[in-house]
């Protein structure tokens, strides 16, 4: 009779367990801006100490940000993914050779992976030059980051179901999820959380960013709010392929504000992060599960 009780208290674990690994959701985060490789901001902070609450709330996690020039590759211990790298993705009919590095953040237990091109990414400052202009590449460089966090992820066969992302650099993901992606298997079902940020004015793009921006399965209907491009309507177009949006800072753009409310997708109002009595992590964790269970 004890062997019995035990062999069926050992079955019920093991059962248990599987269907907790079941439950364990993966959450992909495509960063703008992290700590501690760039200077602190509400949009960087958040990047470097939500996905390690994340994951030690038990999901698993991998994260993505470019890989400025700024970012000093022997301080921060990155080196080259060889197995990664090697992938040439064509824009405005140039190749550009995609590099993929890793970094880990020791103390979080948390790998970091850089998207990194050498006309793109390898300048000292971040979205403008010395003079503070624009950058008039920079409609490129958020394709390229987009593109490459997607090829990437497809190369570590690793499947989202959720994928959180953050600042403009990433804005374009929504859409070639939805669009470019879509008949991907690691990415059929994934949804996309949105967080907004005050992290750069309304700046123009590129005119012929339409153009450049094209890929198979996306077609120009698709990108008529880039006609005029400049991020406010980037930010649009990602809220329109979005599955839900987190204000990530107490005031964002009118314009902005006054799209979401024409769509029908949960918005997680703004939460400071600083202020320990909200505990924004469980907040978002909670939202994450919101997110998925909704059809």
């Amino acid at each position: 009779m004890i062997k019995f009780l035990l062999s069926l208290y050992i079955f019920y674990q093991r059962k248990t367990a599987i269907i907790r690994m079941a439950e364990h959701k993966k959450i992909l985060f495509v960063n703008s801006e992290m700590v501690p490789y760039l200077p602190e901001s509400r949009m960087a902070n958040i990047c470097r100490h939500l996905p390690q609450a994340i994951q030690e709330m038990g999901r698993e996690i991998r994260s993505f940000m470019p890989r400025y020039g700024c970012i000093n590759e022997r301080r921060n211990q990155l080196h080259e993914v060889i197995r990664l790298s090697g992938m040439n993705m064509i824009i405005k009919e140039i190749d550009r050779p995609l590099i993929i590095k890793v970094a880990s953040i020791t103390p979080a237990r948390m790998q970091v992976y850089f998207i990194d091109n050498e006309d793109y990414f390898h300048r000292k400052s971040i979205y403008k030059d010395l003079d503070n202009n624009f950058f008039d590449d920079n409609d490129e460089r958020a394709i390229f980051f987009v593109r490459g966090v997607l090829e990437t992820v497809k190369k570590l066969r690793w499947k989202p179901d959720l994928i959180h992302c953050h600042g403009w650099l990433s804005h374009l993901l929504p859409l070639y999820l939805k669009k470019g992606y879509h008949d991907d298997p690691l990415f059929t079902n994934a949804k996309v959380v949105l967080s907004l940020y005050n992290d750069i004015e309304n700046e123009k793009f590129d005119i012929n960013m339409r153009t450049k921006a094209l890929i198979p399965g996306i077609k120009n209907k698709d990108l008529e709010l880039l006609a005029m491009p400049n991020t406010v309507q980037l930010a649009k177009l990602a809220l329109q392929y979005s599955n839900g949006v987190i204000l990530g800072d107490p005031t964002i753009h009118p314009e902005i504000t006054d799209h979401i409310e024409t769509l029908a997708i949960p918005v997680l109002p703004y939460i400071d992060p600083t202020n320990p009595e909200t505990y924004y992590i469980n907040t978002y964790n909670q939202f994450y599960d919101q997110i998925l269970d909704r059809k």
